[in-house]
């Protein structure tokens, strides 16, 4: 309950750095109308920026970030543990129940016997089948986070450095996370008897030869670089926005984006620019020519647009060659 009611903490709508010549340094939120803090994103879902974002969990309805990292890595702690306890309870008791005829012939008489009727019997296997399934998924979620403390590397952090490394070649200069600083002083930044974090989420410490903007700026670059790839699309046939579009044929719909980021709708003659590409979807962002504000950004079978080369779409072009 307190990773729920605790929160991650959000940033106030409108921020801006101590310092205003540092807002260079930093990205700008259009939802939130202020600078993004470091290690800070926003949340879609929550509608906020929220401070050291690692991902918004739709389990506990809330972000997990600064102020709740601890509190929620309890929760898949106590959670992972009860559900194996109770694995142990189960097994065992199942156990019993089947070899009964067993202790009762052979058994010295001080062995528990366990009576199972068959509904019973049946609902023990199902919810030992649960305990387990929950200790090893929420087992694999309990590392993954107690990974990110020990780096002091968020998810989302990761996908950034991930890209850092990948756009430098050989001969570059090698991107050095600025956050980690060693694995006795990140555990002790979130860890602690009272699961409350060290610092105010805004301000960080850092490796040496690294500032607070090391990270807002590769960022910063990547975004620019992104945008330098972008592709022109425009639409040919709409497409709902559903998450099952069975009409777009079976390879569409058999090859989603295993993400939970949202299908954008689409009507014949808009403009897409794309940015990220799979084989069947394309991700982008719709270009609004009526003067709306809100971005429109998403996944949408990539069958309902064609590439526009220099205003031409890319198939006309080649009917005339």
């Amino acid at each position: 309950m307190s990773a729920i009611y605790e929160g991650p903490g959000y940033l106030p709508t409108q921020w801006k750095p101590a310092q205003p010549e540092d807002v260079v340094y930093l990205q700008f939120c259009n939802t939130c109308q202020g600078y993004k803090a470091p290690r800070a994103h926003h949340c879609r879902k929550c509608g906020r920026c929220v401070l050291k974002m690692d991902h918004h969990c739709p389990w506990i309805n809330n972000c997990v970030g600064h102020f709740n990292h601890a509190h929620f890595t309890a929760f898949l702690l106590w959670a992972v543990c009860g559900c194996l306890q109770s694995s142990v309870v189960l097994s065992c008791s199942l156990y019993r129940a089947l070899n009964r005829v067993w202790y009762h012939c052979c058994g010295n008489g001080t062995e528990p016997m366990v009576t199972l009727s068959v509904n019973a019997l049946v609902f023990c296997v199902f919810c030992l089948g649960l305990s387990i399934g929950v200790v090893l998924a929420v087992g694999m979620l309990l590392y993954f986070q107690l990974r990110a403390i020990l780096r002091n590397q968020t998810g989302i952090e990761d996908w950034i450095v991930e890209k850092a490394h990948h756009r430098r070649g050989p001969g570059d200069r090698k991107f050095v996370y600025p956050y980690n600083l060693g694995w006795k002083n990140n555990l002790k930044q979130v860890l602690n008897v009272t699961c409350e974090p060290v610092g105010d989420g805004f301000t960080w410490p850092v490796v040496d030869g690294c500032d607070q903007y090391t990270l807002t700026q590769e960022q910063q670059e990547q975004k620019c670089e992104k945008r330098q790839r972008t592709r022109t699309y425009t639409v040919v046939e709409n497409y709902s926005g559903s998450w099952a579009p069975v009409t777009k044929g079976w390879r569409v719909l058999c090859h989603p984006p295993l993400t939970d980021e949202p299908r954008i709708p689409l009507q014949k003659e808009n403009t897409i620019l794309v940015t990220r590409w799979r084989r069947y979807w394309l991700f982008g962002e719709k270009i609004q020519h009526d003067g709306v504000k809100k971005r429109e950004r998403g996944w949408f079978p990539r069958p309902c647009v064609v590439e526009l080369v220099e205003g031409v779409p890319y198939s006309e072009q080649d009917k005339d060659k």
